[in-house]
């Protein structure tokens, strides 16, 4: 079995590119093993005339809750025998079935002297998922289960493919419409726009759950009237126990995810963000002070934490010799008002207090818009026919930058999904790509010198969906269909 574990390893690396974090938590079960900011690098090197590899993980910046030992020992590695000693001392902390067709596989595998080249591999990787065996790990949401999930598993999956905490701040995303009975989600629908026919799409298929990109609900509502189009949708919801959720503008800033789905109509490129995502930490502030003896510092320091009770306080100490002491305190934002209030009771910290916002830590690769530096400029028109296809439309609108035609070359393309004028406002690009622009500001961005492209708001977003229902259905039990509905569409046609 150690083997069989040691051959899924490798193999997924060679011919899958497999993340270490899935891989990881495929080992020793991923809803207990979450990186937070992780950057991992693994170098595979192969000497010639056999199949003992040597393993280099180079951790960044790694935060691990759950399983600290076990990655410890697996961080430890060095060769195929020590991987097979750390494993069997960790086997307690996962359950493995399933792994009976891979001792041929394997045995194939290693004995082709094509795979045992003097060779080395550096693999970059990513948080996306790759299925190629199935089988069973302990809390692992990188394998498919058969048994029933409830909505709460579901909304888990979800969070985790997207965090709610990457939309913007004025959307209103999550799960908006619940049931009153709780019941097992065996199909779910995906739609752009939760309309009238969608709804009656839904309850003909039995649907116990609708994702919908864009909130039906959106503004707060003081009454639920079947008059309203909107609010109807969520009675005819809550009467036929159909939970609805809205993901919105997680999806457009998740890695991967809409924004990037849209970039990659044109072609392969450097892809940057235009208006990056930060942690969603709490909101934390540094208070700078003085003290005049170690005794004032004590007596400060002790005050505060009587003040903060339950409140994590960090602070840093300077001693000098004519100023006595210099401060550094970093309180979270429900500590703020309790430690200026104790500070402001004595003279000198009172005197010499300043108060400064710690910025949130940006999320490299998350954000709403997206810029890509193509890897083989394309012309005008190309692009154009390359969009079709990507969106699966007959039509775009196009307006030509000033001192553009149809062959000029566009080696930087600006994307944002939806509604983009806003977003791509003064972004330096060859060519915009979004779903609707006002006339001023198709205007302004001409003037500019950029091409822009038009498909209409939800057709920028819906043939993502597809991509979408891939990647949930591989973290989802065997027993949950999920559908795209057939009966969403742009409620604009080219007529």
């Amino acid at each position: 079995m150690v083997g069989d574990l040691y051959f899924l390893f490798i193999f997924y690396l060679k011919c899958f590119k497999q993340s270490i974090w899935e891989l990881y938590s495929s080992l020793v079960g991923g809803s207990n093993a979450t990186f937070i900011g992780c950057q991992l690098r693994l170098n595979l090197i192969e000497e010639e005339g056999n199949c003992n590899s040597w393993l280099s993980l180079h951790q960044s910046t790694l935060m691990l809750t759950g399983y600290k030992n076990v990655f410890q020992r697996i961080l430890s590695l060095t060769c195929r025998r020590s991987y097979h000693e750390s494993i069997s001392q960790t086997l307690a902390c996962s359950t493995f079935s399933s792994h009976s067709k891979l001792s041929a596989l394997r045995s194939s595998f290693f004995s082709d002297p094509s795979h045992c080249n003097s060779r080395s591999y550096q693999l970059s990787t990513h948080l996306h998922l790759c299925h190629c065996y199935s089988f069973s790990c302990s809390l692992s949401h990188s394998s498919r289960t058969t048994g029933p999930m409830d909505l709460k598993e579901v909304l888990k999956v979800l969070e985790e493919l997207a965090p709610l905490s990457l939309a913007e701040s004025w959307d209103n995303v999550g799960l908006l419409v619940e049931p009153i009975k709780c019941r097992p989600i065996k199909t779910i629908l995906l739609t752009n726009d939760l309309t009238d026919s969608v709804m009656s799409e839904a309850e003909a298929m039995n649907c116990d759950l609708i994702i919908s990109y864009h909130p039906p609900l959106f503004h707060p509502i003081k009454c639920l009237v079947s008059k309203n189009w909107k609010q109807r949708l969520a009675i005819r919801a809550i009467t036929a126990g159909i939970a609805v959720f809205s993901p919105h503008t997680s999806w457009d800033s998740v890695k991967g995810g809409v924004n990037d789905w849209l970039a990659g109509g044109v072609g392969s490129g450097k892809v940057s963000v235009l208006s990056q995502s930060f942690s969603s930490a709490p909101q934390s502030h540094k208070l700078e002070f003085t003290a005049r003896s170690l005794e004032e510092l004590n007596t400060i320091m002790a005050e505060l934490k009587g003040t903060n009770s339950g409140v994590n306080l960090q602070h840093t100490a300077v001693s000098s010799e004519t100023d006595g002491f210099f401060i550094s305190l970093i309180c979270p934002d429900s500590g703020l008002t309790p430690s200026v209030q104790t500070l402001l009771q004595h003279a000198t910290p009172s005197q010499s207090l300043s108060i400064l916002q710690v910025k949130q830590r940006p999320l490299p690769g998350y954000g709403q818009g997206r810029l890509s530096v193509l890897d083989e400029p394309v012309t005008v028109a190309a692009a154009v026919q390359q969009m079709k296809s990507h969106l699966g439309l007959n039509h775009l609108r196009l307006a030509l930058g000033a001192q553009q035609t149809l062959e000029s070359i566009v080696s930087t393309v600006a994307v944002c999904a939806g509604s983009g004028g806003s977003v791509l406002n003064g972004v330096k690009a060859d060519l915009y790509i979004t779903g609707e622009m006002s006339h001023h500001e198709v205007l302004d961005s001409v003037a500019a010198g950029a091409s822009v492209i038009l498909s209409d708001h939800s057709n920028s977003e819906r043939g993502f969906l597809a991509v979408f229902k891939k990647r949930l259905a591989g973290h989802l039990s065997n027993s949950i269909t999920v559908a795209l509905s057939q009966a969403d569409r742009d409620p604009l046609e080219v007529v």
